[in-house]
């Protein structure tokens, strides 16, 4: 069998946020995600993605009408500088403070800014250092 390649912290292939208006959403995803230096892969009137991440109104097809229940979405940045474009941004465009960027506890290097979207998800910018980058993949054979 051929090689396959694993990347460690790419478990979710995509994630589909439903919001109540989706020109806010739009403002604040758009905003931190050129934060982030993640562009916007397209949008169009019930919808908006990039890289992994999808979000669309209720009345989109894949929707079935419903809103998405409160969810913690954590972006990966490259930097501290990211992390507070992120943060800086996320404000700017619609978003409320949930915890500026700073160190956390939950590992050594752990930096972080959490922000509450305009439907009251937990949206996170993190940079974990160099030590992260080192052991980004691994490689396996099946």
């Amino acid at each position: 069998m051929e090689p396959l390649e694993v990347h460690r912290g790419r478990l979710i292939d995509h994630i589909q946020l439903v919001v109540r208006d989706l020109s806010a959403a739009k403002r604040f995803y758009s905003a931190v995600l050129d934060a982030l230096g993640v562009p916007v892969g397209g949008s169009g009137d019930d919808y908006l993605w990039a890289d992994e991440l999808f979000i669309s109104t209720a009345d989109s097809a894949d929707a079935n009408g419903e809103l998405t229940g409160r969810a913690h979405i954590a972006f990966q940045a490259d930097s501290r500088e990211r992390v507070h474009r992120f943060y800086e941004a996320a404000l700017a465009a619609g978003g409320r403070d949930n915890g500026a960027p700073g160190e956390r506890s939950y590992r050594p290097g752990y930096y972080a800014a959490f922000v509450l979207d305009p439907d009251g998800n937990n949206i996170e910018a993190v940079y974990y250092g160099d030590a992260r980058r080192s052991a980004a993949s691994v490689r396996v054979t099946l």
